[in-house]
């Protein structure tokens, strides 16, 4: 991939979580935002002005037609992924979109074989990777602090909070999660995250997949308890969701928060935060095997840091004629095996091998029915 002097960007998609996103192109020195995109025109202008853009459109073909963008952001549904993306790697453009990369790991695997034909590098965006406090745990695994790791283990809660930020939050970007335009509700839509955790932080691949998933009746599929199973098998992973709506959680963001646990044959690290704030405790926490404990407080612990880095990490990639990115679209399409070899494992109460799944696999009863009212 030849290196590019500046990164000419286009944004498509201008809703609910756009500005997290664009905050680090904004930010970055090597990048020009040049036009937005969103059918909404208000939506477009509005972004532009925020973010600087000397313009925007409301027909992606005339955003894609300009030769003055180099690549985009894709941050449209899910359910809309394939089409923009593939229309933005045949207009030439380098692409980074939004998790999860698609609906079905057959559309993942075809976007990827359309960018590496046209030459252009296709990455999903996954904030959790470049999340301060988890990238810390992934150094100090790599480096072998704890020794080799024996369990990984991923807690997220669903609460309640006052924050500005989902307080503020447009619900009309939020009705096709909750539809057969979505394979599935919150495993799939925010557990993704969690998913690529749970592979990129021991660095292998899960071979077997063991799970049990209950629902709320409209979104939550929850209490969800998951076991997984490594190619070492030394090696097992455990991952929790629960749904605790009169809950209240410290968050500058959604009412939810995550803790991580990774235990070696000499130690243990936790990551005690990431969405929210719940704990009164330092981002990591080292046990050692002399019966040390270091807290780790030198990082930026915010939630949004991770976005403004992964955003800054793409435009990096293109500077650098880089192809060796967070997500490419394989680890992107291993990453959608495991959520919904988690639904089917769940389905059938059967262990099931993720490598196994070439489209996608919805719970049982989606989209929920119930006449349960919208969560808090």
């Amino acid at each position: 991939m030849i290196p590019l002097p500046r990164v000419r960007l286009g944004v498509i998609g201008c809703g609910n979580i756009a500005d997290l996103n664009v905050a680090g192109y904004v930010a970055h020195p090597g990048c020009d935002i040049v036009a937005t995109c969103d059918f909404r025109e208000d939506a477009a202008r509005d972004a532009a002005h925020r973010w600087g853009a000397p313009s925007w459109h409301t027909d992606l073909a005339e955003l894609l037609a300009r030769e003055d963008i180099d690549a985009v952001e894709v941050l449209t549904p899910t359910n809309t992924h394939r089409e923009v993306a593939m229309a933005a790697i045949a207009a030439g453009k380098h692409v980074s979109c939004q998790k999860p990369l698609a609906t079905s790991v057959a559309d993942v695997m075809a976007m990827g074989a359309a960018a590496e034909a046209a030459g252009v590098l296709l990455r999903t965006s996954e904030c959790c990777l470049h999340y301060p406090p988890l990238e810390r745990a992934k150094a100090l695994i790599d480096a072998g602090e704890i020794g080799d790791p024996t369990v990984v283990r991923i807690k997220t809660v669903v609460g309640t909070t006052d924050s500005n930020f989902q307080t503020n939050l447009d619900m009309d970007g939020y009705w096709w999660r909750f539809d057969e335009r979505s394979p599935g509700g919150h495993l799939f839509d925010d557990v993704v995250h969690k998913y690529a955790c749970a592979l990129w932080l021991p660095g292998r691949p899960v071979t077997s997949v063991q799970a049990v998933v209950r629902q709320t009746g409209f979104f939550f599929e929850t209490p969800t308890v998951a076991l997984f199973e490594y190619d070492d098998p030394n090696l097992l992973g455990m991952m929790e969701v629960s749904y605790a709506p009169e809950m209240f959680i410290r968050s500058k963001f959604y009412g939810a928060d995550e803790f991580f646990e990774i235990q070696g044959t000499e130690g243990w690290i936790w990551v005690t935060r990431c969405t929210g704030e719940m704990l009164d405790l330092a981002p990591v926490v080292v046990y050692r095997k002399d019966g040390s404990t270091e807290e780790i407080r030198d990082l930026d612990a915010d939630w949004g840091v991770g976005f403004h880095r992964a955003s800054a990490a793409f435009v990096d990639a293109l500077l650098a004629g880089n192809d060796a990115v967070d997500m490419t679209p394989q680890f992107s399409a291993e990453v959608l095996q495991l959520c919904f070899a988690v639904y089917q494992a769940s389905n059938e109460r059967v262990p099931v091998d993720p490598s196994s799944i070439e489209t996608n696999v919805s719970p049982e009863g989606w989209p929920y029915t119930s006449s349960a009212t919208m969560p808090r």
